[in-house]
């Protein structure tokens, strides 16, 4: 009896790690569907569409309706890939306003905690299934006028943790990728950081591995997560960033 291909959700698949994720899961020979709010735009969606021939769109006001149409389809998801992605607000905090912080958080923080909470009742049904929750571990060396999204990354990072404990009993796996450094349009685009030599030579500067990541490398990993059947690897933030931050790349005199 042939086994059937298992099916993955990647929502905000048009950036940062979503089309890296559609194009590994897609090789790996997953039914891939997609999400995404650009792909309210018919063109974005062809686009996208000619791209990663045989993924299929799924759509939704809210995370409870994106999740509802995903198990519409072939009745099962095996495993969700949350690419979670905003414009970062860097800017002194005295000049961020309340709103940017709202903002934030509801892209990076309460629409990710909304998506697995609906995915709960379905995955327990089913007997169990894997989460990768996108992340950043941009935390590790906070910059001047970041605490917006410092704070909604370590919130996302802290979930991934409070998750992994409470589903553990029931066979499903909650894991994060934390990139940076990732090449992406996104955060790290091409014109700056490729393109330009200034930019080359910040992220040569700034990381060990002397380059951007590239969307293959992270593609490989999310696959991983979501397709291990080791459900007890659970609860891992993976740093996805170069050998960044290190000791070598920091001035001799900083102190711990």
């Amino acid at each position: 009896m042939q086994e059937k291909k298992k099916v993955a959700l990647v929502t905000n698949a048009s950036d940062y790690a979503g089309q890296p994720a559609v194009t590994a899961l897609t090789s790996a020979g997953y039914h891939v569907l997609v999400g995404d709010e650009s792909f309210n735009d018919e063109s974005v969606l062809a686009k996208f569409l000619e791209k990663h021939a045989g993924v299929v769109r799924v759509g939704g006001e809210n995370p409870e309706q994106i999740v509802e149409a995903a198990w519409a389809v072939h009745g099962r998801v095996d495993a969700i890939v949350s690419n979670d992605h905003f414009p970062a607000v860097h800017r002194a905090t005295a000049d961020v306003s309340l709103d940017d912080m709202r903002a934030t958080l509801e892209k990076l923080v309460i629409n990710p905690f909304a998506l697995v909470k609906a995915s709960i009742p379905r995955f327990k049904e089913q007997g169990g299934g894997n989460i990768v929750m996108i992340t950043s571990c941009r935390t590790k060396l906070p910059m001047y006028g970041g605490a917006v999204p410092d704070a909604a990354r370590d919130a996302a990072n802290a979930l991934v943790r409070s998750f992994s404990i409470e589903l553990a009993p029931l066979n499903i796996a909650v894991n994060a990728v934390a990139p940076n450094f990732l090449y992406s349009e996104a955060y790290y685009p091409r014109a700056i950081f490729i393109d330009d030599p200034m930019g080359r030579e910040y992220v040569k500067a700034s990381v060990p591995a002397g380059r951007l990541g590239d969307p293959e490398e992270i593609g490989e990993l999310i696959t991983f997560l979501a397709s291990t059947q080791s459900r007890f690897l659970t609860g891992a933030i993976v740093d996805f960033s170069g050998g960044w931050p290190a000791a070598a790349t920091r001035p001799s005199n900083a102190s711990d």
